[in-house]
């Protein structure tokens, strides 16, 4: 997406080119990807990190999960909830010169609202986009929406941040340049030396380079989460990619790079008695390993079926064998929209605490199960997702399953996983993902049903999408919530997918680093490098 720059600047960053040493200023972040990743179609996360460097939000989410203004001045909402008048605030300029203004972001919020799944709650409710001004923009509702901001504010890869009218205005063919945005980093010319490293053997690393804006001009109240104020203190920031994670934690200790925003499991204990580097929770509510069913094939087309599962899943076992240490694990946790967030909830919860084989082999019978293969997709090169199958493998043959695993990569397994038919037609039944907080942390990004989409392998449940759509709908904060609750009881009714385990990852930055917080995403505003 980031197109020619890309891949210039990529060509440049694998060249070892004579030139000066690392300025004082520079943070590196090593990113366990290969070098196909900061292409951004290998991988979301070099994407994800880019726009949060590059371009800014018209609300941002704050370290409790609320929406404050960002780009924006004042908010203003109709007595009848209907219309929303949003004025952007002075001195906001993209990094080509120009002023960021209400038609860059109509622009912007109409392109996301057309081509983003997590946008269609608001997209179906909004009846128009209007500009009223050069700094201020309506945006008129026909029917309610309370959580216009929280939706502006979405953290995800799929958020929706201001780019110029120009580019938003192009045709879907035509691709998107993403590096004009008017945050506190912006992309580094491609013909700009990158320098060499202390140690040369890492220097030549595939890398995304970053320089400060200088004419970004941040909010003046304090950085709280994603909001607040965006002080850019660093000269410069690069995304290096490292196919191996072990030589990410190698550079690290070596000091050639300055953080690592995952830790593999198995170098904590390493880097925890390096005397040089931290740890620390970027990412506090971290991550949550699913189970999920075809729902269009037997047995797991009977709720009973997937019920049963609940029963012989136990999350703190998961927990010890992907690896996670205790400090790390949620030894318990139900709810959907993880433990430790904003919309957590357990009302409905069954199972994942003991496992109860009687009681797994009574529902499977009342499923009418009777010994039928049931295929189980693992992507075995994942660590975590790997070892999550050998262990719940074990358990569901104990309960009397007729598991059948296959072994594939990643892609292999998506590609197994898009296959409509029965298992005897090389099918499945089983499969299991690796999801982050950040993208499934409330109803507006998860639980979201094939019913709109009519995917065959997936629930469709009328009450669930409606309690949904009840919940946004929804202007009292208190009635929210039980409406929230009463979603969480009907998912544990038909059990669209189970949770595995919840688990946190590390962060590791070397000593002179400071001012990384916990704000989910990584980001480098209000950081220093001693």
């Amino acid at each position: 997406m980031i197109g020619r720059w890309l891949a210039a600047t990529v060509a440049v960053g694998m060249s070892v080119l004579a030139g000066p040493t690392w300025a004082q200023s520079t943070l590196r972040m090593a990113l366990t990807t290969d070098a196909s990743g900061l292409g951004l179609a290998g991988s979301p996360q070099p994407a994800h990190l880019h726009r949060f460097l590059v371009h800014d939000q018209l609300f941002a989410l704050d370290s409790a999960g609320h929406a404050r203004p960002q780009m924006v001045e004042t908010h203003q909402t109709s007595a009848d909830g209907l219309e929303h008048r949003i004025t952007l605030r002075d001195g906001l300029f993209f990094h080509d010169g120009q002023a960021v203004r209400a038609a860059d972001a109509v622009a912007s919020i109409d392109r996301w609202m057309r081509y983003t799944q997590n946008a269609q709650p608001l997209a179906s409710a909004t009846a128009a986009l209007d500009i009223v001004d050069e700094q201020t923009f309506t945006i008129r509702l026909s029917r309610p929406f309370a959580l216009v901001a929280e939706l502006l504010a979405n953290r995800t890869a799929s958020a929706v941040f201001v780019r110029p009218e120009r580019v938003e205005r192009r045709p879907p063919g035509a691709g998107l340049n993403d590096t004009i945005g008017s945050g506190p980093f912006m992309v580094s010319p491609p013909d700009m030396p990158t320098g060499r490293s202390p140690a040369a053997s890492r220097s030549a690393q595939p890398r995304l380079t970053y320089l400060r804006n200088p004419n970004y001009r941040p909010r003046s109240d304090a950085q709280d989460g994603l909001a607040g104020g965006k002080h850019a203190l660093l000269d410069r920031v690069e995304l290096l990619a490292f196919a191996v994670p072990a030589d990410a934690v190698a550079a690290l200790r070596a000091g050639e790079v300055d953080v690592i925003e995952q830790v593999p499991l198995d170098q904590v204990r390493v880097l925890e008695q390096d005397r040089h580097i931290r740890m620390m929770e970027l990412n506090p509510a971290g991550f949550m390993i699913q189970l999920h069913f075809n729902h269009a094939q037997p047995p797991f087309d009977r709720v009973e079926a997937r019920q049963a599962l609940l029963h012989i899943i136990d999350q703190q076992e998961v927990g010890r064998a992907i690896g996670v240490r205790t400090s790390e694990q949620i030894p318990y946790c139900p709810a959907f929209y993880f433990c430790g967030k904003r919309w957590e909830s357990s009302r409905g919860a069954q199972g994942l605490r003991d496992v109860n084989v009687d009681r797994a082999r009574e529902l499977l019978r009342a499923a009418g199960y009777s010994g039928q293969p049931v295929v189980l997709i693992n992507s075995a090169d994942i660590s975590v997702v790997n070892a999550t199958a050998q262990v719940l493998v074990e358990n569901f043959r104990r309960a009397g399953l007729n598991v059948d695993l296959r072994n594939h990569n990643w892609v292999t397994a998506m590609q197994h996983r898009s296959r409509r038919g029965p298992v005897d037609q090389d099918g499945w039944s089983l499969a299991i993902e690796l999801a982050q907080s950040i993208n499934q942390d409330s109803p507006l990004n998860n639980l979201r049903l094939g019913c709109a989409f009519r995917l065959p392998d997936r629930l469709c449940d009328q009450p669930m999408e409606d309690q949904r759509r009840a919940w946004w709908e929804e202007s009292d904060p208190v009635a929210r919530q039980e409406i929230l609750h009463r979603l969480h009881a009907r998912a544990y009714e038909v059990l669209p997918y189970i949770i595995a385990a919840q688990f946190r990852t590390l962060t590791a930055h070397r000593t002179d680093i400071e001012g990384l917080r916990a704000t989910t995403v990584p980001v480098f505003w209000g950081v220093t490098k001693r």
